[in-house]
């Protein structure tokens, strides 16, 4: 009998998994299996998509996003590259190692346009819960489909839940804040810097969504960004306007108090707090309960429920790694339903879980972290026919890209890599990137990157920094529409 499949989320992971179906069949497979992907947004791409709204949706359901205005990777575009479909495929010709958000979710949307994949897809449908019957060993599904305003219900042999995890955010308490006269919101909630021109921020926590929210905010003309950390701060080399402080212990007014005594008189506050692994549409006894980290605790191969293995979860845990990686995952959890591949008993997996768990907890570094996420991803495409692409030496860009953002964290975007699939070093950008203000995929593809005149200019910005939005006229509003060269 054809297993029926439910795929929960028709972002990266999710389309990895229809994707790695997609090519099941076209390497010979006869009979796919009958899948269903709920997606609750009117379109794919999941967390890649930027909209303007917050709280909820036009439907009364949370606003699944995190992306804002003039966002640019921050990471290489070369630890991003699919497998099976490279930059220069999709685009004609090389391009930077940073692109704007839009132009990354073109290159997504480009390899699954490719696969004959949408029509497995249910737009505007929310997931409801999804419960498990011990004596049909089925799960049935509840999806609330907005375009038909009905609640819907369906069986299903396996579930691969792919909603991701930066979409609940995390928000803590700090005394005052409910009085303090400013702006007060979570990163989840932030849409565009220009908002905080001229503006002092306070940006509580020290990871990547600070990081470039704070170097985005002077891009575009605030005055002044403190980083409030909680256990270290992050080191870079700031721009006079940056500062790093201790937690926030509470907030007077306008003035911010920070546990080593300091205060800094402050416009707006963001609480770059991290999110939540939340699944509201799973019992407890199938939720998965977990921090942000490389090895969750109840996963095998960071994939199957331990508990219920015909329950997977795609993209759960913490990441370097990303497409790549869910492809990875996709594949392998493809076999399982497809019957290629046997999992091992309860007590089995659980020893296998250990032994990642013990090889997670003695990692010092982000280098070791990086060589740990590459040998779990060596791990699961050893075992499927998932393409070779070098994951190893994506590992080292990854470093690179570390050393060159603790060297210049304003300027490392005008840094190229490359490809770990054609060998192409990417060209660079038409110019630093802290001066250009134009995102739109149109005005980043209109260059010619393999121009002469286009050199790299790479800055170490030790002084005050004039950002270039309060040297030049505003440019239009950044466009999100697909285009290719």
């Amino acid at each position: 009998m054809t297993p029926k499949i439910a795929i929960l989320g028709a972002g990266p992971s999710g389309l990895a998994q229809l994707r790695a179906f997609e090519a099941a069949r076209k390497a010979g497979l006869e009979q796919i299996p009958d899948i269903v992907c709920y997606e609750k947004q009117p379109d794919w791409g999941g967390m890649w998509n930027y909209t303007w709204r917050t709280g909820l949706d036009e439907h009364g359901e949370p606003v699944h996003g995190s992306m804002y205005r003039y966002l640019w990777s921050n990471g290489p575009k070369e630890c991003l590259e699919f497998a099976d479909y490279s930059f220069e495929e999709h685009f004609g010709r090389p391009i930077p190692s940073y692109p704007p958000r839009a132009v990354l979710l073109d290159y997504i949307m480009g390899r699954v346009e490719k696969s004959d994949v949408r029509k497995y897809i249910r737009f505007n449908t929310a997931v409801r819960w999804v419960e498990w019957s011990d004596e049909t060993q089925k799960f049935t599904v509840t999806v609330m489909n907005h375009d038909r305003g009905a609640l819907e219900s369906d069986e299903f042999d396996h579930v691969v839940v792919a909603t991701g995890h930066f979409s609940t955010p995390q928000v803590p308490h700090f005394d005052g804040l409910d009085r303090f006269p400013g702006r007060v919101l979570h990163a989840h909630d932030f849409r565009d810097a220009r908002e905080f021109t001229g503006k002092r921020l306070l940006l509580v926590g020290s990871s990547y969504s600070a990081e470039d929210i704070g170097t985005q905010c002077i891009k575009y003309g605030a005055e002044q960004v403190t980083f409030s950390y909680r256990s270290a701060p992050m080191g870079h080399h700031w721009p006079e306007q940056f500062s790093e402080v201790p937690l926030l212990t509470h907030v007077d007014g306008k003035v911010a108090h920070f546990r080593d005594g300091s205060t800094r008189v402050v416009d707006a506050i963001v609480l770059c707090t991290g999110y939540k692994h939340h699944y509201p549409f799973l019992p407890d006894e199938l939720a998965l309960r977990t921090d942000n980290r490389l090895y969750p605790r109840d996963i095998y191969k960071g994939i199957f429920f331990q508990r219920n293995p015909k329950l997977m979860y795609l993209g759960a845990q913490d990441q370097y790694f990303t497409f790549n990686m869910f492809d990875a995952q996709a594949w392998y959890a493809r076999d399982f339903m497809l019957g290629r591949v046997d999992l091992p008993d309860f007590d089995t997996r659980e020893q296998d879980i250990d032994h990642w768990r013990a090889r997670e907890e003695k990692l010092s570094s982000p280098v070791e972290e990086i060589d740990f996420q590459a040998a779990y991803i060596r791990d699961l495409v050893d075992r499927t026919d998932y393409p070779e692409f070098h994951v190893e030496r994506q590992g080292e860009v990854f470093k690179q890209w570390k050393q060159d953002k603790k060297r210049d964290i304003m300027g490392y975007r005008n840094n190229s890599y490359p490809s770990t699939l054609t060998g192409t070093v990417a060209p660079p950008l038409p110019a630093p990137w802290m001066e250009i203000l134009d995102d739109s995929p149109e005005s980043f593809l209109r260059h010619d990157f393999t121009a002469p005149e286009v050199s790299t200019v790479g800055r170490t910005l030790d002084r005050q920094y004039t950002p270039a939005a309060r040297r030049s006229t505003r440019p239009a509003a950044p466009r999100t529409a697909s285009v290719k060269a």
